[in-house]
């Protein structure tokens, strides 16, 4: 019998352990993928902490997946065993409902989420729906790869979709494991970029990552007075998880400017109708992307050199990796290995 090995959660918080289970064949439509690498997202403890609907134990999460397709089910088509391949927080779409038939899969009714629907990445091999799957470029490693595949794709799409065109005036609101990478994009996408976090201490790493701009949120200017004094910003990508944060920024908007909400938070966003009916602005939340957009993501990564910045460990170091990123003290993006 051949075996492989995830890191389950057996109860609701964890802790994480390592398993053998037994490698499943996949069913029609889908492939078994080889994990080389997964990303922690930090909307993993929803599943872990069974805070969503449906969540059942054992628990393998993990859907910022990179790996090899090792098996193909009956059905698949345009694989073939061997090829890079990442699934992000998109793992597949029912393709009936409302959404699905009007072609906006990533709101699905139904959305597979790896992790939730299935088995995530916390493992050497996982089962993928074939639509969830992105090709990833040969010149991208599997540890940059698998985050892209969640906060990559969630900022350039959160970004490319907004209403800022080239040289518009675009703020990224916190620079951690999303923001990073939201600087990095909205600079190369010729926006005039402004990177908003706590402290003037992070200016400098703000100006490395592209930004022109800095704004200290915790200096004496509001954050949407500092925000006009350069003009307003067309479009805020708010990556931070914190509704008063989110909430200061709006009135640093131009008419027609938009709010792009990427961070998630339980506490309500403080905005009155009028700050929002005078002025025509629009508060959005912005829902990650599918496999294709988590293509052209990782393919315009590799066009200018954008990659994130990560903290590469084991796969039997998951348990220790997961409380890192809770805790806060992880720089940007744990990634688990398994090669």
């Amino acid at each position: 019998m051949s075996t492989y090995r995830v890191a389950e959660a057996a109860d609701p918080g964890g802790p994480f352990r390592i398993v053998e289970r037994e490698v499943p064949q996949p069913g029609p439509g889908h492939v078994r993928v080889a994990v080389d690498a997964c990303g922690i997202c930090h909307s993993d403890s929803l599943f872990v902490d069974a805070g969503m609907p449906g969540v059942r134990f054992p628990l393998v999460p993990g859907h910022e997946i990179a790996g090899r397709i090792e098996a193909l089910g009956e059905g698949t088509t345009g694989r073939q065993v061997g090829d890079r391949v990442a699934v992000g927080w998109f793992g597949g779409s029912c393709h009936h409902c409302t959404p699905c038939r009007q072609g906006d899969f990533i709101v699905c009714e139904n959305l597979k989420v790896p992790g939730w629907a299935y088995d995530g990445g916390y493992a050497e091999t996982v089962i993928v729906p074939e639509d969830a799957l992105a090709p990833i470029p040969d010149s991208l490693a599997a540890t940059d790869a698998a985050p892209l595949a969640c906060a990559g794709v969630t900022t350039y799409n959160g970004l490319r979709r907004s209403s800022a065109r080239p040289g518009d005036l675009v703020a990224v609101l916190g620079i951690g494991g999303l923001g990073h990478l939201g600087v990095k994009y909205a600079a190369a996408m010729g926006f005039e970029t402004v990177a908003i976090a706590r402290g003037a201490g992070k200016a400098d790493f703000a100006a490395r990552l592209g930004a022109h701009h800095y704004i200290d949120s915790t200096a004496d200017t509001p954050v949407a007075d500092a925000l006009q004094a350069l003009g307003g910003a067309k479009a805020v990508l708010a990556t931070a998880a914190n509704s008063e944060a989110i909430t200061a920024t709006v009135d640093g908007l131009v008419p027609r400017g938009e709010l792009v909400v990427i961070g998630a938070d339980t506490e309500p966003l403080g905005i009155s109708p009028n700050q929002l009916l005078l002025q025509g602005k629009i508060v959005r939340g912005h829902p990650s992307g599918t496999a294709q957009d988590i293509q052209d993501t990782l393919a315009f990564s590799v066009l200018h050199g954008i990659v994130p910045m990560v903290e590469v460990v084991p796969l039997d170091d998951a348990d220790q990796a997961y409380k890192k990123m809770l805790s806060g003290a992880a720089r940007f993006r744990m990634v688990l290995t398994n090669r």
